[in-house]
């Protein structure tokens, strides 16, 4: 494997350089710069002026060269000519932003070049920031050890942002399993206090068993958006969207049944087939029936129904409820988003539902629409890729 040059600059005792923390027990390594130019002189001159604040410099004299580099060592940041022989600048930039792990590494061009088409077409390739040849050594300090900062507090937000995520996903595994424990007590001790004719402590019991039930569900609801948000590693296959959604609708059949709503179904057997997730599915059947049970009034109607297609499956679920304003339309796939309907018989509703269902349509590379009209009732559309023959 061909192993990264690099230029260790010593760190002179002169202004400008980092003054020495004597409570310090474990000084950070020096900032790590690739900088790519097809002229050596360019680069010895470049690390130079970097020296003088004892930045790591790793040099490249072409874009191949610079991809290997990369691929060996991530720099913080990337001083980056714009013309090049074989391969210039903006190309390089662009194969940069193509791959995950680059994305987020800040580039600087420095060119000889002051044409404003040729700065705009750097800018629009990924850099963020260029600067004309011959630079100011102070200019081209600045601007480095501005880029590094701002690289360093994103890196500092996104690592607050994991450890926040983390500490608030354990807070609520252990909330969903003591609420787990609670629910069960409680709907025991209603069914014992329901005989014994005690009005008040038949509410009251009511009360706790309906405050647990909805605090659950938003502890589980907050916990499946978090695994939706982070990516879960999805395992598509081939499987049925009508015996899916025949899954979700016998899992609902006992709430619809005391709330005296309709099912109506249209599940044919032949065409159904879909990529997709097994648990991904089933979610969001789940989630999309929940809600029509929900918003449906006592002794109304809901429709699921699969509509083979051309490349996809659709797959629609269609009730009665009270619909979706303009204001609700644009609003209704936000994370915890309160819209102007509400349940008909007081269950729980937390605003994540819509919002997990996007989510985990669009990495089985579905689509999820919706019509409705105030007054009128809903239809979700969830539209899946059939499996490649």
């Amino acid at each position: 494997m061909e192993q990264a040059a690099k230029v260790i600059l010593p760190l002179p005792d002169q202004v400008g350089a980092p003054a020495p923390n004597a409570h310090a027990s474990t000084p950070s390594p020096p900032a790590r710069i690739l900088v790519v130019d097809d002229q050596p002189a360019n680069i010895q001159i470049v690390g130079s002026v970097l020296g003088k604040l004892g930045y790591e410099i790793i040099p490249a004299l072409d874009g191949p060269t610079a991809l290997k580099r990369l691929a060996m060592h991530l720099p913080d940041l990337i001083l980056l000519d714009l013309l090049m022989p074989e391969m210039d600048g903006c190309e390089v930039c662009r194969r940069m932003r193509e791959n995950p792990d680059w994305r987020e590494i800040p580039i600087i061009f420095l060119s000889a070049a002051d044409n404003k088409d040729l700065v705009v077409q750097a800018l629009e390739a990924g850099g963020v920031d260029y600067i004309t040849k011959p630079f100011n050594q102070a200019e081209l300090l600045l601007r480095v050890k501005t880029q590094l900062d701002l690289k360093a507090a994103r890196d500092r937000l996104k690592q607050l942002a994991e450890d926040k995520d983390e500490l608030l996903g354990m807070l609520a595994h252990d909330l969903k399993n003591h609420l787990g424990g609670m629910q069960m007590s409680s709907q025991l001790l209603h069914k014992r206090i329901e005989p014994l004719g005690d009005e008040r402590a038949a509410r009251l019991s009511e009360n706790i068993l309906r405050s647990g039930g909805q605090l659950l569900a938003f502890v589980k609801e907050f916990l499946a958006n978090a695994a939706a948000e982070h990516g879960v590693a999805l395992k598509l296959a081939t499987l049925s969207f009508s015996d899916a959604a025949a899954r979700a609708l016998q899992k609902h059949a006992e709430a619809a049944r005391r709330k005296q709503l309709v099912l109506d179904t249209k599940l044919p057997t032949a065409g159904s087939a879909v990529l997709a997730d097994l648990s991904a599915l089933d979610q969001v059947l789940d989630n999309l029936l929940s809600n029509a049970l929900k918003f449906t009034p006592p002794g109304g109607h809901i429709l699921v129904s699969v509509h083979p297609g051309v490349g996809q499956v659709e797959c629609r679920i269609q009730d009665d409820g009270p619909g979706f304003t303009a204001e609700d339309r644009a609003r209704m796939f936000r994370r915890y988003a309160r819209l102007s309907a509400r349940p008909t018989d007081g269950e729980p509703s937390t605003g994540l539902g819509l919002s997990i269902v996007l989510k985990l349509v669009k990495v089985m590379n579905g689509e999820l629409a919706c019509e409705s009209t105030p007054g009128q009732g809903a239809c979700f559309m969830v539209r899946l890729p059939r499996p490649t023959p």
